[in-house]
Parts: structure tokens; sequence; C-alpha cells
């Protein structure tokens, strides 16, 4: 049974038996470090419940706002953003819209700044921009802080928020995800130990969204 412990962070999540961590540092320290609401529940971006409250597995305490913009994808650049903003690496935070059109965060640097720039992010790119953004990458090579993405209209897209590994040189990762109507960044139950999925080919199934290995993509 997985329980979280006192410091309710991504890293309280226990690994099933025989697996370990893997080794990251950069971004994926920044997301192992997020943490997560004692609440479960999902809501939306206008106070309500999600209708389906069987998905998560919990809840990051990450803001979502007050109109329907934080989907999927937006909700993957800004755990992006966030991470390059706290590491001050802030001529690295642009998105591009489906143009190639680069929409770049300039001084002076804020967070509030931050936060009306990702708003006009929000508004101008997607899950399939994200897609023509971020590089392939073999399933078997992802990280934490790569993505499962369908770029569409609408696509889907989740991201790697942990990683371990056993003896046999076999990883799971866990998955997190927003979805449309914009709602709570969560953790989705998984097939192993109730949270974490195998590095496999093929089929990689979500409560949610059905991915594939080919759709691996790296910043």
């Amino acid at each position: 049974m997985i329980l979280l412990t006192i410091s309710i962070i991504i890293s309280s999540i226990s690994t099933p038996a025989g697996y370990t961590r893997v080794q990251t540092d950069g971004f994926g320290s920044f997301i192992r470090n997020y943490r997560l609401k004692e609440d479960k529940t999902v809501y939306l971006y206008n106070g309500k419940k999600k209708p389906n409250q069987n998905a998560q597995y919990a809840v990051l305490d990450i803001p979502v706002g007050t109109v329907d913009l934080q989907q999927c994808a937006d909700a993957v650049m800004r755990i992006r953003a966030e991470y390059l903003f706290s590491s001050r690496q802030y001529q690295k935070i642009v998105f591009y819209d489906n143009s190639n059109k680069p929409f770049r965060y300039e001084a002076p640097y804020s967070q509030g700044r931050l936060d009306n720039y990702l708003k006009l992010v929000f508004s101008r790119c997607n899950s399939a921009s994200l897609e023509k953004q971020m590089k392939p990458v073999p399933i078997r090579n992802i990280r934490i802080g790569d993505v499962l993405i369908k770029g569409g209209f609408p696509g889907h897209v989740v991201i790697v928020v942990d990683m371990a590994i056993n003896d046999k040189g076999e990883k799971i990762m866990m998955l997190a995800q927003s979805y449309m109507p914009a709602q709570d960044v969560h953790i989705l139950k998984g097939p192993v130990a109730g949270v974490w999925y195998p590095l496999k080919e093929g089929v990689i199934d979500t409560p949610e969204y059905v991915f594939y290995s080919t759709q691996a993509r790296t910043w």
C-alpha cells in the first residue's frame, strides 16, 4: 500500500517493492519537490468539482486560475516556465504558436509578470504547437519532465513527474495532467502499485486518454 508521508511532496509517494527512484537534478528535482494538496479532489477553474473524480491519485499544489485557460498543454508549459524562472534561466522561457511565432518572457523578471506572460501563452499555444516545439525521444530514454503528447484540436499531454528503477533495469514512471476544462493538475492513477506506469513500447493507457510510446517528447 502506498502512503503519503508528513512532508507532502511528489517524492513522498512510495515506490513499489524492489524499486528505487532514479537519480535526477535540475528540472527533475524541481518537479519531485512540488507540493501535493491534502485534498485529493480535482476542482475546475470555476470552483466546481470535476465530474470524474476517479482518475487522480493526488493533486498538485499549482494554481489553476479563474478562467478556462490552464488546460493540459498549458499546465506543462507552466511547470517548465516555473522551473526556468526559479533557476533564473529567463532567456529560455519561450513557447511557440502553431505558426512558429515565439512568445518570450522578457524583463523585468517577476512572478507577477511571469503569470501575465503565461496567460498570453495559454491563449496562443496548445498541444499542437507544443508537440512541434518538443523533440521526439525513445520511450526508454524518457526522463522526469518529458511528456507523452498527441497534438491536436483537441489533443492531450501528460508530463512525467517521477521515475524509479529496479535491479533488472526495469523503469516505471509517474504521470500528471490537467485537462479540459481547465482544472487542478493531478497525478494519475496507474497500473503499478496504484500510481506508476511501466516504461514500455506500445500502448500507454491512462485513465482518460490512450497514448503510444512513439508520442514521447523531450525539451
